[in-house]
């Protein structure tokens, strides 16, 4: 972290809120931890001089309070939440939670503004403008693209409980009605007349999780990058179409009739199974945990000067509360006393690994995804 970036991080324009540069004070002193001893000094005397201006700011100015002009408390406060399309059955029962909290500890109606879709395309869209307050995306990869975009700081992980992963799922599945090629985990999938869906990883953020789970299915039990790559590449050569994102899969494979096994997500069949539609399913024994974040963005909540609510409201997706909703639409909840309640639910992986068991999420776009990475190599092994 250079003396530079620390002072634009302070000082975002003239029209920062002393709340704002308190609040952006805080983290960066918190995350001092992670500094070398060397710079140390240097950064708490930046810190110092921009302590120095909060305090005079707060002294010289009359601050409004969140969400409206200054002198008493509006009567509501905005925000905006925007996710990724499966999320919604959980989020339409937590947020009158929260709401409700809310106001008897603040005397504050708080109106949660919602926006649903896929995952990269919410991402793009809160890049291009959309001013989201709090983001749920599918992956950690899609939150640092808006890091990387200026509208969340560095650290995000850390600002949250379980390093901001705010529920889980592992991948699952799908088969035609009775099973009938007998498929019972990832091998199966390397059958010659087994036809595997899954939507294209270059254009869909979810299906990264099926390339990496069956890549994972290998070399997380002792095998080679060489025999990951050869099954993963036996696997893709079964798959009749590439769909763009994990709807046009679904279609490709219950609409169109094509293949014999949809790579899916354990919440979206156990959701699906909620709303009447039982769909017959595998949870391989060897799975990636599919682990989904949460984040304030910090230029958006500085900006509608939202940042104490929209925080508060982060928290509360980690109380028990939140974390039964969503493990009641299906998605694996971090609370160990959900955890617990609801452990007949959702069936023990016997080894579940993870995105930094495999490098973490820059290296796996590395080695994976980035244009002549693995994914293209086995495209133009099998030529599609």
């Amino acid at each position: 972290m250079s003396n530079r970036s620390v002072l634009a991080r302070l000082f975002r324009g003239k029209g920062d809120r002393p709340s704002a540069l308190l609040s952006r004070l805080s983290r960066l002193l918190a995350r001092l931890k992670h500094v070398g001893r060397p710079g140390r000094r240097s950064l708490l005397f930046l810190l110092g001089l921009g302590l120095s201006a909060a305090i005079a700011s707060c002294a010289g100015s009359s601050t409004a309070p969140e969400g409206g002009a200054a002198g008493d408390a509006p009567s509501s406060v905005e925000i905006t939440l925007v996710s990724y399309a499966v999320t919604q059955a959980a989020y339409e029962q937590i947020i009158p939670q929260f709401a409700a909290q809310w106001q008897a500890e603040h005397n504050q109606e708080v109106i949660v503004n919602q926006s649903y879709g896929g995952s990269g395309s919410q991402t793009r869209a809160i890049l291009d403008g959309l001013e989201a307050d709090v983001v749920a995306l599918a992956l950690a990869l899609d939150t640092k693209r808006l890091e990387e975009g200026g509208l969340i700081e560095p650290g995000w992980e850390q600002e949250a409980p379980n390093d901001s992963i705010v529920h889980k799922s592992v991948a699952v599945l799908v088969t035609r009605d009775g099973n009938p090629k007998n498929v019972q985990g990832w091998a199966d999938l390397a059958k010659d007349d087994v036809q595997v869906v899954t939507a294209n990883p270059k254009t869909s953020g979810g299906a990264r999780w099926n390339f990496m789970a069956l890549w994972g299915a290998i070399s997380e039990v002792g095998g080679s990058d060489e025999a990951a790559l050869d099954f993963t590449t036996q696997v893709f050569s079964s798959v009749p179409v590439l769909p763009k994102d994990a709807r046009e899969a679904t279609d490709v494979f219950f609409t169109q009739g094509q293949g014999d096994v949809l790579i899916n997500y354990e919440n979206e069949v156990i959701l699906a199974g909620l709303q009447g539609q039982s769909l017959p399913y595998v949870v391989p024994d060897v799975n990636i945990s599919i682990d989904n974040p949460i984040a304030v963005v910090d230029v958006n909540v500085d900006k509608h000067n939202t940042r104490d609510v929209s925080e508060a409201f982060v928290q509360f997706l980690f109380t028990p509360e939140a974390q039964r909703e969503f493990a009641k639409v299906g998605f694996r909840p971090v609370n160990e006393t959900v955890v617990a309640e609801f452990a007949d639910n959702f069936p023990v992986i016997n080894q579940l690994f993870t995105v930094d068991d495999l490098g973490g999420w820059d290296a796996v776009q590395e080695k994976f995804f980035d244009d002549e990475a693995i994914f293209d190599q086995i495209q133009a092994s099998i030529g599609q």
